[in-house]
């Protein structure tokens, strides 16, 4: 009796400290899990099966992302911010996502409070590529990955991959399209023309320019175009911030100095929309001539409805949607312990080495298809741009 009175006892004490060690340890899941979902007997088996299974199937779709973006002062970083924001919270991220008014110092300060307030991934679009460095190497330290996010980052080995559209392909697409409004290869010429690119700081400025003018350098050496402000070192033609009221400035001075006698300007290749707009709002002050070619990118919305108002041709359609989704993805490996899918391992040199990059394709838009690419998809609404 004594033997069968003491088993009991011993078996009591067993199950009230299996009992309490399952409800003290297990996470808010299991503590929510049904009580009918299995018999007594399933119960150890399940729990076992869940501490064994990997790590990163356990933290799919959790964590903190810092995302850092230059500016608000232009309508696709808005957009940047916005589409990458959601998809993120969608997939199940926190999402730190901070706006730095394109001072470098703010933006300094912005990834460094990520860092430090437990971001275990950061996607930057830098407002200059050589200014992270020493802010990068605090994420180096503490083995947090970083996405240079359409703008790279220069002169850092922090940079672990970077995501954009193929930046080269843009300019090409742009000097494609003036050489065939112009028909340069069969039109006698001479074509005057104007350039304008943009922030000096940004590496991105450099591809544009470069694919532009590798279409159209064989015409400017033959004499079919003619820049008659001479002005066409990349240099010269960079626009400090990307701003319109600087493109404008230049422009108005490009006016006085060659075209206010009447002569022709046929095309100017902007290299995207803000400084497109500052050429434009330029011409319709001081120019008095026909209306020349004027590219641009973005397809920003005043943009937009310059092209359906004739006074800009096409713009570069970069549908910033395809790019988050794009940097979900690549964040959601990493996070998942994984690599990130990349397309490009030979392009983009940071001065440390070359960058693992994902480039996406862009296209342009004009006044024939602008409903097809920005209406029809979803990316505006009439409204929008009425």
């Amino acid at each position: 009796m004594k033997r069968k009175l003491l088993s009991m006892i011993l078996a009591t004490a067993m199950v009230a400290t299996m009992l309490v060690g399952c409800s003290s340890s297990g996470s808010s899941e299991t503590a929510s899990t049904p009580a009918d979902t299995g018999t007594e007997a399933e119960a150890p088996a399940e729990a076992e099966a869940e501490a064994e299974a990997p790590a990163d199937t356990q933290a799919s779709g959790g964590g903190k992302v810092g995302v850092a973006m230059p500016t608000k002062d232009l309508q696709r970083w808005n957009q940047d911010g916005s589409n990458m924001e959601a998809e993120l919270i969608a997939a199940g991220y926190e999402v730190d996502l901070q706006y730095a008014s394109n001072d470098i110092a703010t933006q300094v300060s912005q990834i460094e409070n990520m860092i430090n307030s437990g971001c275990e991934l950061l996607v930057i679009a830098s407002i200059d590529g050589d200014s992270l460095g020493t802010v990068l190497e605090q994420a180096k330290e503490k083995n947090i990955p970083v996405i240079a996010y359409d703008r790279l980052i220069m002169n850092s080995d922090a940079v672990t991959y970077y995501a954009t559209f193929d930046n080269y392909m843009v300019g090409t697409k742009q000097g494609e399209y003036i050489k065939e409004q112009l028909d340069l290869d069969n039109a006698e010429g001479p074509f005057n023309m104007e350039v304008f690119t943009g922030d000096p700081g940004d590496n991105n400025a450099r591809f544009f320019y470069g694919g532009a003018i590798d279409v159209l350098q064989p015409y400017i050496d033959s004499g079919k175009i003619v820049i008659k402000s001479g002005q066409l070192d990349f240099e010269t033609v960079a626009t400090a911030n990307w701003a319109t009221e600087t493109a404008q400035s230049r422009m108005d001075a490009i006016i006085s100095a060659n075209y206010a006698d009447g002569t022709k300007l046929d095309a100017v290749l902007c290299s995207n929309d803000s400084t497109a707009l500052g050429a434009t709002n330029s011409l319709e002050a001081n120019y008095t001539g026909e209306w020349p070619i004027i590219t641009g990118q973005d397809c920003d919305k005043p943009n937009v409805k310059n092209m359906i108002d004739g006074k800009q041709s096409m713009s570069i359609f970069k549908d910033t949607r395809t790019l988050a989704s794009k940097v979900v993805e690549m964040v959601d490996a990493i996070m998942k312990g994984g690599e990130a899918p990349v397309n490009d391992t030979e392009t983009y040199d940071n001065g440390t080495g070359v960058i693992p990059s994902y480039l996406c394709e862009p296209v342009f838009a004009d006044a024939s298809n602008y409903k097809e690419l920005l209406i029809d998809s979803g990316y505006y609404t009439e409204a929008d741009i009425q």
